[in-house]
C-alpha cells in the first residue's frame, strides 16, 4: 500500500477564541476527500497547517510522506518545504494572482516557479475553461478566477490537489466541468484530492469520503456511500416519534432529530433496516446536506 498523501494526527492549534483540538485527517492515493463544516469550524486552519503557512501547537502533519509542520518554526527546513510543495497544487477561495497579469502571464509565472510546469496542459485547460490568454486577472469573474487557479494548480502536475471552496461562484454546468477534471486527476490511483466545500451536492458527485469538523473537532469521517446509500431521513408524526423512542431500537443518543410544525425529521443510520422495523413511517435517502445538518444541529433522541 502506498503512503498516505495526507496524514494529520492529533493536530492542535490554539487562538484566543478558537481551538483546533486533536484533529485527524487522511487522504490516500486515488481518493477524493470532501472536507465540510460551518464557517469557523477549523477547515482553513487545518489547510494552513497542512501547507506549512501556520505552525501548530501539537500533533503531526505529514504531507506526501514528509513531516511539514512543526510546533517550532525554526525546525522547518524552508528549502525542503519548497521542494515538497512542487508536488502540491493549491486552489484558494479567491484568485491570488496580481490584477494586471494576463492569463498568458500567469502561465509564465508557473513556468518560472515549477520544475515540471507543462505549458501545453495549462494552455489546453485555459481553452477548455474558456479563459482568453489576453484577459487580465482583474477582469475575470470570481468563477473564471477559480478556473484560472485550477488550471495553474494542475499544470505543474502535482501529486496532491488541495481545493478551498474551488467551485464557489461557478454555475452548475461549470461546476460539473470542474468536477470532471478533478475526477480525471485521480484516475491513475496515484494522486489524491482534498476539497473543502460548502456545496455538498458537488461532493456527492465526486468525493469518496466526507470528513466533518465542527468547533475544531472531528465529528465524522465516513465513506460517501455510507451517507447517501445507507443512511436515511425518517419523517415522523408525533405518535410515530413516541413509538420510535419507546421501542428502544436505537441506543440513546444515536438518532438526531429536527422538529418541524407537522413532523419530526430523524436521521437514521440504515434506512432499509428502519423501513423494516417501522414500515408505517416514510423514510427517504439522506443527502450529505441532510446528514451534516441533522448531525450538527439535530437534537439527540
Amino acid at each position: 500500500m502506498q503512503d498516505e498523501l495526507i496524514a494529520i494526527s492529533g493536530l492542535t492549534k490554539r487562538y484566543d477564541d478558537f481551538e483546533l483540538a486533536g484533529f485527524d485527517l487522511t487522504v490516500e492515493p486515488g481518493s477524493i476527500v470532501g472536507f465540510v463544516g460551518s464557517n469557523g469550524a477549523g477547515k482553513t486552519t487545518t489547510i494552513k497547517c497542512l501547507l506549512g503557512t501556520v505552525f501548530p501547537d501539537g500533533g503531526s502533519v505529514r504531507l506526501l510522506g514528509r513531516e511539514v509542520a512543526s510546533c517550532s518554526p525554526e525546525h522547518v527546513d524552508a528549502a525542503e518545504h519548497a521542494a515538497l510543495m512542487q508536488d502540491v497544487g493549491f486552489v484558494p477561495d479567491a484568485c491570488a494572482f496580481p490584477d494586471e497579469c494576463t492569463v498568458e502571464v500567469v502561465g509564465r509565472i508557473g513556468a518560472g516557479a515549477f520544475a515540471r510546469w507543462n505549458g501545453t496542459v495549462y494552455a489546453q485547460l485555459c481553452r477548455d475553461f474558456g479563459l482568453d490568454a489576453r484577459k487580465k486577472v482583474k477582469d475575470l469573474s470570481r468563477g473564471m478566477g477559480m478556473k484560472l487557479s485550477l488550471a495553474f494548480a494542475l499544470a505543474h502536475e502535482p501529486r496532491l490537489l488541495v481545493l478551498d471552496e474551488a467551485t464557489a461562484g461557478l454555475d452548475p454546468l461549470a461546476r460539473d466541468q470542474v468536477l470532471e477534471v478533478i475526477r480525471g486527476f485521480v484516475a491513475d490511483e496515484q494522486r489524491g484530492v482534498l476539497i473543502s466545500s460548502h456545496i455538498t451536492s458537488d461532493l456527492e458527485k465526486a468525493a469518496d469520503r466526507i470528513v466533518c469538523i465542527d468547533a475544531g473537532r472531528l465529528i465524522f469521517d465516513l465513506p460517501v456511500d455510507e451517507i447517501t446509500d445507507l443512511a436515511g431521513v425518517a419523517h415522523c408524526g408525533a405518535a410515530a416519534l413516541d413509538a420510535l423512542v419507546a421501542s428502544r431500537a436505537y441506543a440513546p443518543g444515536v438518532l438526531r432529530a429536527k422538529r418541524g410544525a407537522y413532523a419530526t425529521d430523524v436521521l437514521v443510520p440504515n434506512r432499509f433496516e428502519f423501513a423494516e422495523a417501522f414500515p408505517e413511517v416514510p423514510v427517504d435517502r439522506a443527502s450529505i446536506d441532510d446528514y451534516l445538518t441533522l448531525t450538527l444541529r439535530g437534537e439527540q433522541l
